[in-house]
C-alpha cells in the first residue's frame, strides 16, 4: 500500500468520523477540523457521496454571505457498529447505525465477571444471538466495540481482571477469532469519559474528570482535550484509592478502597441489610422482584426520594466527595462530570459531594471546578463503545446507493 494512498485512506476515514461526532458539518468545517486544504476536502466529499456514506443537506443560515452547502452521514447506509457495555453484573448490547439509530433494543445479559473461562463463552455467545436476531448482514458490520471493567490494556487487547482465556492469546484476538468480526476492547470507565467528551458534558473542554458511578467507581481523566491512559493503559482506577472510613474488604483483594463505600452495588446491599434489621423502606417491596437487578430498584428509590435511600447514597456521595477533592487539588480540572449508570440519581448526588469538596477542598483551587450532571447517563458507555468501532474502521469504498 502507498504511502499516498494510506493517507488518502486516512483523511476519507477522519471525514466520516466528524461527521460521526458532529453531524453535520459544512465543507470549510472540515477543511478546519483536518487541517487540509478546501479543494482536497472537497473531492474527498463528492467521492463519499457518490459512494453513499455522505448526504448533502442542504444550506447553513445565513452569516451575511453566500451560505455553504451542509453535510451528513446518509442515514440509509448500511454500515453498523455493534455496541457492548460490560458491567460487574450485568452486559448490555446494542446496533447503531453511521447516524446512531439503534437497529435492535438494547438486549440484556446476567453475567457477574469473575476469573472463569466459562464467561468468556457465554459472551460470545450473548453477542451471536444478539447480531442473529438483528437479522443484518454480518458483511455490513462494521466491528464490534465493548467497554468492560477492571485492569484493561486496550493496546495489547488483555482485561487482567476479568474473562481469562488460554494462555498465549490476548482477549481481543479471541473474540475476533470466535465472532469473525473486527473486535475492539477498552476499559468501562475510559469509554464513559469519551462518550462525554464526543456526545456530553465534557464535549469543546480541555481538561475534565469523568467519574463512572456504577457496580464499581470509574474515572476517566480527560486532559487537553484527549483521554489520558497513563503508561500502560490504567490510569483512572480512582474505586482503589485508599479512602474508606472502614476496613471491608474490596474485590481487588485489598482494605479501604473507596469502592467500598461508593459503589451502587455496596449500596444496594446496605439497604437490604438495613430492610433485614427493620427499617421501613419502599425497597422492601422493590426487593422482592427479581426480575430487575437489587442496584436498578435501589436507583428507583433514590428517584422516588425514599428516606432510606437517600441516606445511604448521602453517605456514598460524601465518600466519593471526599475522593474527589484529593483528584481536585493534583488535576484542577476546569469540570467534574459525574456519569454511569449511577447518573440516574440526578440531583440528589450534589449536595454531598459539594459538601466534601467545601470541606476537603482549598477554595482557590475547587471554586474554578464545576460539577455537572450527565444528560447520557445508563447510555454513555454503549455509545463510546460504537465510538470505538468508529475510531478503528478503514470504511473501504462501496457502491451502496444514496437512496
Amino acid at each position: 500500500m502507498s504511502v499516498i494512498f494510506e493517507k488518502a485512506q486516512r483523511l476519507r476515514s477522519d471525514i466520516i468520523k466528524h461527521f460521526y461526532y458532529k453531524t453535520t458539518l459544512s465543507l470549510a468545517d472540515l477543511s478546519s477540523l483536518t487541517q487540509k486544504s478546501l479543494p482536497v476536502v472537497r473531492t474527498v466529499v463528492s467521492n463519499l457521496v457518490s459512494e453513499g456514506y455522505i448526504l448533502e443537506k442542504g444550506l447553513a443560515p445565513s452569516t451575511g454571505g453566500r451560505r455553504p452547502s451542509i453535510y451528513v452521514l446518509n442515514p440509509k447506509q448500511q454500515k453498523y457498529l455493534v455496541a457492548v457495555a460490560m458491567e460487574q453484573l450485568t452486559t448490555r448490547l446494542t446496533i447503531y447505525n453511521l447516524s446512531r439509530k439503534t437497529m435492535i433494543p438494547v438486549q440484556y445479559l446476567d453475567l457477574e465477571l469473575s476469573k472463569s473461562t466459562e464467561d468468556v463463552e457465554i459472551l460470545i455467545k450473548f453477542i451471536r444471538k444478539s447480531i442473529d436476531k438483528s437479522k443484518l448482514n454480518r458483511s455490513d458490520i462494521l466491528g464490534i466495540g465493548i467497554g468492560m471493567p477492571g485492569f484493561v490494556n486496550p493496546e495489547q487487547g488483555i482485561n487482567s481482571s476479568y474473562l481469562p482465556v488460554k494462555e498465549g492469546t490476548s482477549l481481543q484476538d479471541y473474540l475476533r477469532k470466535n465472532l469473525r468480526l473486527p473486535v475492539m476492547i477498552e476499559n468501562d470507565s475510559s469509554l464513559i469519559a469519551l462518550a462525554e467528551l464526543n456526545f456530553g458534558k465534557a464535549r469543546e473542554l480541555s481538561d475534565v474528570m469523568v467519574v463512572n458511578i456504577g457496580s464499581g467507581t470509574g474515572l476517566g481523566i480527560i486532559i487537553n482535550g484527549s483521554l489520558y491512559r497513563g503508561s500502560r493503559g490504567y490510569a483512572g482506577e480512582f474505586s482503589h484509592v485508599p479512602l474508606s472510613d472502614t476496613n471491608n474488604l474490596c474485590s481487588c483483594g485489598k482494605r479501604g478502597c473507596l469502592e467500598v463505600d461508593t459503589s451502587l452495588k455496596v449500596m444496594a446491599r446496605k439497604a437490604e441489610k438495613a430492610i433485614e434489621e427493620g427499617a421501613e423502606s419502599s425497597m422492601s417491596q422493590l426487593f422482592k422482584d427479581k426480575s430487575t437487578s437489587q442496584i436498578d430498584h435501589f436507583l428507583e428509590a433514590v428517584v422516588a426520594q425514599d428516606p432510606l435511600a437517600i441516606s445511604i447514597l448521602s453517605h456514598a456521595a460524601f465518600q466519593l466527595g471526599k475522593g474527589l477533592s484529593t483528584l481536585i487539588h493534583i488535576l484542577n480540572p476546569e469540570c467534574i462530570v459525574l456519569s454511569g449508570r449511577g447518573a440516574k440519581a440526578g440531583k440528589m448526588l450534589l449536595p454531598s459531594i459539594q459538601q466534601a469538596i467545601n470541606e476537603f477542598c482549598i477554595p482557590r483551587i475547587s471554586d474554578s471546578t464545576s460539577i455537572e450532571l450527565s444528560t447520557l447517563s445508563y447510555e454513555a458507555e454503549l455509545l463510546a463503545a460504537g465510538s470505538l468501532v468508529i475510531e478503528n474502521s478503514l470504511f473501504e469504498t462501496n457502491n451502496i446507493s444514496q437512496q
